[in-house]
């Protein structure tokens, strides 16, 4: 008997329903890829229907419009929180969250109110892309920027990036480094970090997976990489941060792969 007296999770109408809710991974990982900037993964989502997938979402109301309705206000809210930790100003990030929720309640079906979340997360991201790439005053590293951005997941080289842009690497180097205080490579060295620490945070890939995922010649470098760049290895920040700040656990982290190097 549970602590409910016996009775199932939700009781509807006599019958026992049970309600499973999909993990939060994929949920976190979109928020967190808005405020990274990362316009093709916000485009791949949009464009797989994604936020119209409903299965293993929370139900808010029985009524399908009802509860999409619900959820987009819920994503404007968080796309608004994780925009403004990732520098977005405050007024900004709430006063678009306002303004799309507004739009979406003049919506009248499912397929609108689809198109208004997926217009809103692509001004997001546009603002976020256009914001870490701020931090350049000359066009070409403002452009370096926004191809490391795009191709987080590739190996990037200094030469790579430099056709790119149509510039030599040499001039490339000097110019990066004058405008963001960093290295070329340290900086892509920075983003990679950023995007397996939100791997390791928001979805159940094993270290082996992250590693392949952003272009690492082996595991052990990525670990070796990542300690580097945190002070800890990738399994002690994911006991440590894996989705604990949202208080949605349901369960330990996931375990690297048994016999892994471990770091």
């Amino acid at each position: 008997m549970n602590q409910a007296g016996g009775r199932g999770p939700l009781a509807l109408d006599g019958a026992r329903e049970i309600i499973t809710h999909r993990e939060p991974g994929e949920e976190f990982l979109f928020y967190r890829s808005v405020a990274a900037g990362m316009i093709d993964a916000v485009q791949e989502n949009c464009s797989r229907g994604a936020f119209e997938n409903m299965k293993g979402a929370g139900r808010l109301s029985d009524n399908p419009v009802t509860n999409l309705r619900y959820h987009f206000v819920v994503t404007a809210a968080m796309l608004a929180r994780f925009c403004t930790e990732g520098g977005m100003a405050m007024d900004e990030a709430f006063g678009l969250s306002d303004e799309y929720i507004r739009r979406m309640d003049c919506c009248n079906n499912m397929a609108e109110i689809v198109y208004v979340h997926d217009q809103m997360a692509l001004d997001y991201v546009c603002r976020m892309r256009n914001l870490k790439k701020r931090v350049a005053s000359s066009r070409q590293v403002a452009e370096a920027i926004d191809y490391i951005y795009v191709h987080i997941m590739d190996r990037i080289t200094i030469q790579d990036l430099a056709a790119a842009i149509s510039v030599s690497p040499a001039h490339l180097s000097r110019i990066f480094k004058q405008e963001t205080g960093v290295s070329v490579s340290e900086y892509i060295r920075q983003r990679k970090i950023d995007m397996a620490k939100n791997l390791l945070r928001f979805s159940g890939y094993n270290f082996a997976d992250i590693a392949a995922m952003l272009s690492y010649s082996s595991q052990s470098h990525f670990i070796q990489h990542f300690r580097s760049q945190t002070g800890m290895t990738p399994k002690a920040y994911r006991d440590k941060n894996y989705l604990n700040n949202w208080n949605v656990n349901r369960g330990p982290a996931p375990q690297n792969d048994p016999g892994a190097v471990t770091g």
